[in-house]
């Protein structure tokens, strides 16, 4: 299958600026495309292993990405989508983060035949009365306020230098294309009105051809764009994600969504994939433990996806836990006197955003405790967790599919 019918099968592609330029260019082979990624985290989410696999699908058919750190354009931060301002961070913030991304993204893109650059190393270099005339001259500010990726911010409040985002990214466009021959963009769908102003400027300042594409956004059931802003974000570091978590998350999605979650994340045969495409309950749990394991082994490695299978199972099977479930170690001093609330204790692991949102868990009966009698209904919002509760370790979950094991330090 060429490439081009790959991605497109896989529901990969949402929009080009020329389909039948880039059907060629992409089944041809051999050229040079570029993906940003801004450093405004500590690591990449699951948002970002979407790009980082369609990648590496491009990798294997013979195109060369540049993976371009956004050390400049972070420095200004991205409106699209936003109705407040970016965090701003410094200059060594930013480049520290974008270290961790490059780590990050050789487990799952060969880093070998790739290029990273950092666009800090040329925006910050810029002359701002050259950069307005030799780039500024060719952008019309009413065809900018009508883009999309403005329009959320209208009635809040663009600010002057989020109004820049969108002349930065095109420079960084124009900049690869002279430098590398970069003929292509790759983006999220919500990139699109960035993506065409790039290829406009490369077409306007070196009348050269020059090509966009963007990809499907990774969305919930609900059409939620997956990524870091959402409450509870999955990151691909496993300080902020662990392997056990990572693989409950993917095990744990909903029926509509499985079957295109392993088209379009994992690198099984579309036809195998479009096999277990089925309304029988059991073929989609199976499924689901297959996409699992696959995006677990991608971003972790094998090893811990074979742990995390077998702690999921044996949780599940009501075989006990093993080491391998999410772990908060706790002071013994927090369990003096009075001992530490539920509310506090719910927070404390991440089990909720906040006490308000810990309160309406229990609740609506989303909290059970096991304190070595098995697994009971929470429903007192005062019970503490004291030594007498700590001699053996305790085990809290959330909803059916949660796990938390609370150990004494």
């Amino acid at each position: 299958m060429k490439i081009f019918e790959e991605l497109t099968r896989r529901g990969l592609i949402a929009q080009m600026t020329h389909p039948g330029q880039i059907e060629t260019l992409l089944d041809k082979g051999g050229s040079t495309f570029y993906m940003g990624f801004d450093a405004t985290a500590n690591s990449l989410h699951v948002g970002h292993f979407l790009v980082l696999t369609t990648i590496r699908r491009l990798q294997l058919a013979g195109h060369t990405p540049i993976l371009l750190l956004g050390t400049g354009t972070t420095m200004v931060g991205d409106p699209t989508g936003r109705t407040d301002m970016r965090q701003m961070l410094s200059y060594e913030e930013i480049n520290a983060n974008a270290d961790l991304f490059v780590e990050q993204m050789g487990r799952i893109v060969d880093l070998d035949n790739a290029i990273v650059e950092r666009n800090g190393e040329w925006l910050m270099k810029l002359n701002y009365i050259e950069l307005l005339r030799d780039v500024g001259v060719h952008f019309s500010v009413n065809r900018m306020l009508s883009a999309e990726c403005f329009k959320s911010r209208m009635d809040e409040g663009l600010s002057f230098i989020e109004f820049n985002y969108m002349i930065m990214q095109s420079y960084d466009f124009l900049h690869l294309y002279r430098k590398h021959n970069c003929v292509m963009q790759l983006g999220g769908n919500d990139q699109w009105s960035n993506i065409i102003s790039g290829a406009d400027l490369i077409r306007r300042v070196e009348g050269g051809e020059a090509y966009g594409m963007t990809y499907t956004l990774l969305l919930t059931k609900d059409g939620v764009k997956m990524g870091k802003t959402m409450g509870g974000a999955i990151w691909l570091g496993r300080e902020k994600t662990s392997p056990y978590e990572f693989y409950q998350y993917w095990r744990n999605v909903d029926d509509e969504v499985v079957i295109n979650y392993l088209k379009m994340l994992t690198f099984l045969p579309v036809e195998e994939i479009e096999a277990m495409d089925s309304r029988d309950g059991q073929k989609l749990n199976k499924a689901k433990e297959i996409l699992a394991w696959e995006l677990t082994k991608d971003v972790h490695g094998k090893e811990d996806a074979d742990k995390a299978r077998a702690s999921a199972k044996a949780l599940f099977g009501g075989s006990g836990t093993d080491d391998n479930m999410p772990t908060t170690v706790l002071p013994a001093e927090q369990f003096e006197n009075s001992g530490i609330g539920i509310l506090d204790l719910l927070t404390q692991t991440g089990l909720a955003p906040s006490k308000a949102e810990a309160r309406r868990l229990i609740a609506q009966g989303g909290i059970s405790i096991d304190l070595g009698d098995g697994l009971q209904a929470l429903t007192d919002t005062a019970f503490a967790l004291t030594a007498e509760h700590m001699k053996n370790d305790v085990i809290i979950r959330k909803g059916k599919k949660v796990f938390h094991k609370i150990v004494r330090g």
